[in-house]
Order: structure tokens, then C-alpha cells, then sequence
């Protein structure tokens, strides 16, 4: 039996369909929140809407205005808005029980056995699962207190581009100077080399890839390399918030090998690569390379729900009871969540689609980009995308990716930012994204890089 209904019976009949927006209840809502909420609010800045209602890749505002949802909550509603077959198993767990620690209850069980199931081949049998906090920063501070409690080391190397998260050791490899800076210290001894992004680097694929695998065997091997005891590397398998960047073949490969030749922890973060965006069940999985810790969450809620895990090989499960702890790691109905999400993605076969949906936007990207020198690259996998715009000299441009956001969202198409200047266009729809909303997104986006580049390029 499949599980659920099809995907063309999850979204509103009627998306896209807005009227001005942001409509009066919605403004209301926003100077409400303006009022009583927090200063680090950050989304409605960018695109002034409130949520009322969500189905499939479809979401309304409490205007009842409808809108094609192209970020999916920035890549946790990987099988949509309360997508029923998911919903079934929550209502079922929420009458019953929602809170366990860590006493053994079936939803947990079920979804250890899960994500076996679907673990990189070579995880698949021989590893172990840790559930601390329900973000995926927690599941990056598990990975960093693995790699330093197994190999007796202390240092990590990161990456430029990075994000993990924003605890105290997340924000330690996360590159983002600003994001950090009124923070410090941090963690001591986080040494963070080049991403292999030959667009920006201005670099082949290949001498991108050797200059960085060169910079992390330095940083680790040499003695005056700087980091003095290696306890792990921990990196994107492709970097999200950095703008989609999408290694070339070899990078994964070299970090393996470095890992393997210096006995230190190999971590691939897979909070918003994995699960299925990219059409394989993890980023790393397109290159075969399996690493010691894998860290999940965001789409790992089925629904929404918080919830991460740490995934690691069983040789590294050397903690005593107690030695990582957390008080929210028996949220059992995000347990029941992610489970029956993992088999709405099986049975649906939306790894495929979401491979043959992706190939789709990418195409209509390279069509928009054949009118102007403004898109100057498309990356990414499956339905993780991102598509770079520059100025006429070839500069990051992130207004004209603002102008872009702000067309779409006035149009009925959500779309959000990426880059370390905000000039990528990032996509992360939902993978039950049918063909059709996928056609008529992509109407809207392309209609929209043409009227902001010809507006950009009118300006100068």
C-alpha cells in the first residue's frame, strides 16, 4: 500500500493567487510583532508575510492570499505542509504520550531503524544514533564533543562559507565573522581553509579542489600548520547558506583520505543537504563518501517538528551513560514524524522526482540565463539550488537578488536568499513539488530576473 495520498492531491487548487500584499491583517500581525517580539527577528524583513495555512508546496497568509512555497521553512518541509500520512501518525502519538527522555518507546526505535535504512553504505549496519537538543546546532555540538572525546584532540578544522548553527561550538566552525563576532572567544583551535568554489576563487574545479584539500593536509599535517591537536574536520557536503556551492568530484574524496591518514573525526553536517534535497538520501551520498558523524534535523521533524540526531560509525560510541545528554531527546511524536516522512519519500519515489523536478528549474535558469550576464552561475543538486547574480562588472549583486525575492513574493512565488553577499537565489522547494506549480513557479522567477536585470542595467 502507498503511504498517503499522491502529491498532486497535497497543495491548494488555487496557488498562486494574491491580491497587494502585504494584505491588512498580515501588516497587523507584523507591527504587533514588531512591538512585542524579539529584535532578532529576522524573515518578515525580507518578505513581510504572516502564515495562516500551509498544504503540500503551498502556503496562505492569514489574508487568504496563496502563495507556491519555494524554501520549505529553509528546507525542513521536505514532504510539505501538514502533509496528511505524516499528520495521521502525530495525532495518533499526541493523545497518547509526547515526552519520554530517553526511555525506549517504539517512535524512537522505529526511527533509529529508519534512518539505518536509509544511512550512507558505509554507516549502513554499523552505526549508532544520539539524540540531544532539537536543532541542528545541538547536533553539531554532539559531533564536536564526539570528535574530541574519541580522538583525546581538541582542534577542528572547518571551512570558509561555513554555517552550523548558533551555539557556542556551532558558531566556532561557522566562518561568518559578523554573525560571531560579538561572541568571542569560542572555542579555541578552529582553523578554517578554503571551499573548493571555483566561481568565486576564480579557479578550474580541479586546481579549487587541490588548493583546498592543500590547505586542510597543511593545516593538519605540518607541524607549523598552527593547529596542534586535530580532533575532526567538519564541513558541508555543500554549503547552504554559503550559496549552494557544490564541490567538485575529488573534494569529499581528499577530506576522507586526510581524515583516515590522521586519525581524526570526519563530519559531514547534512542538516539541510540531507533527507532527500538533493535527490539522493544525502548530499555525500553523490559522491560515495561516507563519513564517521553525520549530523540531521530540519526536514528530520517530518513536519516541523524540532528534532535532530547525531549519526555515527559504532566504533566511535565509547560515551558512558549520561556523557551527552539533552532534556528534549525523547520528542517522540517528532519521532513518529520523521519516520513516516522517510516513507512518504520511499513510496513516493521522491528522490527520483525530486532529481527530474530540479533538472527542470535548473533548465528554465540556464533559459533566464541566456538573456542577461547577470546569472552567472547555476549549482546545486536534486531540489537544493542556487542560482549567483553579479553586476555588469562582475561584482556580487545583492540587490538585484532582493529585487528578485520581492517580485516573486508580490507574484505568489516564495524565494529566499543565500552567498555571503546575499547574491545567490536559493532554492529549497518541498519535494512533493509537482511539474505543474513547478512550471508555474518558474514563469514567475524567470519573468522576475528579466524585469530586475533590465531595471539593474537601465540604472547603470
Amino acid at each position: 500500500m502507498t503511504a498517503g495520498p499522491p502529491i498532486d492531491e497535497l497543495h491548494y487548487e488555487d496557488a498562486p493567487n494574491v491580491d497587494d500584499v502585504p494584505g491588512p491583517d498580515t501588516q497587523a500581525l507584523l507591527e504587533k510583532q514588531r512591538e512585542i517580539d524579539s529584535n532578532a527577528v529576522a524573515y518578515p524583513e525580507d518578505i513581510p508575510i504572516a502564515f495562516e495555512a500551509g498544504k503540500g508546496a503551498t502556503v496562505r497568509d492569514v489574508d487568504g492570499n496563496t502563495y507556491i512555497d519555494m524554501f520549505a521553512g529553509i528546507g525542513v518541509l521536505n514532504v510539505g505542509h501538514a502533509n496528511p500520512y505524516v499528520l495521521e501518525a502525530v495525532h495518533e502519538q499526541a493523545d497518547k504520550l509526547v515526552h519520554t527522555v530517553d526511555f525506549p518507546t517504539e517512535a524512537r526505535l522505529e526511527l533509529i531503524e529508519k534512518l539505518d535504512e536509509i544511512a550512507p553504505n558505509g554507516l549502513r549496519g554499523n552505526n549508532r544514533v544520539v539524540f540531544g537538543g532539537p536543532t541542528g546546532s545541538d547536533a553539531i555540538e554532539a559531533s564536536i564533543k564526539l570528535a574530541k572525546y574519541n580522538t583525546g584532540g581538541d582542534g577542528l578544522v572547518a571551512f570558509r562559507g561555513a554555517y552550523h548553527g548558533a551555539t557556542t561550538g556551532a558558531m566556532s566552525v561557522t566562518s561568518n565573522k559578523k554573525f560571531k563576532g560579538h561572541y568571542t572567544p569560542l572555542l579555541p583551535d578552529v582553523v578554517h581553509a578554503p571551499y573548493p568554489y571555483p566561481f568565486h576563487q576564480g579557479k578550474s574545479p580541479e586546481e579549487a579542489v587541490d588548493h583546498a584539500l592543500e590547505e586542510v593536509q597543511a593545516i593538519v599535517e605540518d607541524p607549523y600548520g598552527g593547529l596542534a591537536n586535530p580532533a575532526g574536520i567538519v564541513v558541508e557536503p555543500i554549503q547552504g547558506e554559503g550559496g549552494i556551492v557544490t564541490p567538485p568530484a575529488g573534494f569529499l574524496e581528499g577530506l576522507r583520505d586526510i581524515a583516515d591518514d590522521n586519525d581524526v573525526v570526519l563530519v559531514f553536517d547534512e542538516i539541510q543537504s540531507g533527507l532527500g534535497r538533493t535527490g539522493e538520501w544525502w548530499g555525500s551520498d553523490w559522491a560515495g563518501v561516507t563519513p564517521d558523524v553525520m549530523t540531521s534535523a530540519k526536514a528530520l521533524g517530518g513536519v516541523g517538528f524540532p528534532l535532530s540526531a547525531t549519526i555515527y560509525h559504532e566504533d566511535l560510541d565509547t560515551w558512558g551513560a549520561g556523557d551527552h545528554a539533552g532534556t528534549y531527546r525523547g520528542h517522540v511524536v517528532g519521532m513518529r514524524a520523521g519516520t513516516r516522512a522517510i516513507e512518504y519519500i520511499q513510496d513516493h519515489d521522491l528522490l527520483a522526482h525530486a532529481r527530474d523536478v530540479g533538472e527542470y528549474i535548473r533548465g528554465r535558469l540556464a533559459e533566464a540565463a541566456d538573456g542577461t550576464d547577470r546569472l552567472a552561475e547555476i549549482r546545486g543538486a536534486g531540489l537544493f539550488i542556487g542560482a549567483e547574480f553579479v553586476d555588469e562588472e562582475g561584482v556580487p549583486d545583492g540587490d538585484v537578488v532582493d529585487d528578485i525575492q520581492q517580485y516573486c513574493f508580490e507574484r505568489g512565488v516564495l524565494v529566499w536568499t543565500a552567498g555571503r553577499e546575499g547574491n545567490v537565489l536559493r532554492f529549497l522547494p518541498p519535494l512533493v513539488l509537482t511539474h505543474d506549480l513547478a512550471e508555474t513557479a518558474m514563469d514567475v522567477v524567470c519573468e522576475a530576473i528579466e524585469h530586475a536585470t533590465d531595471d539593474a542595467n537601465r540604472t547603470h
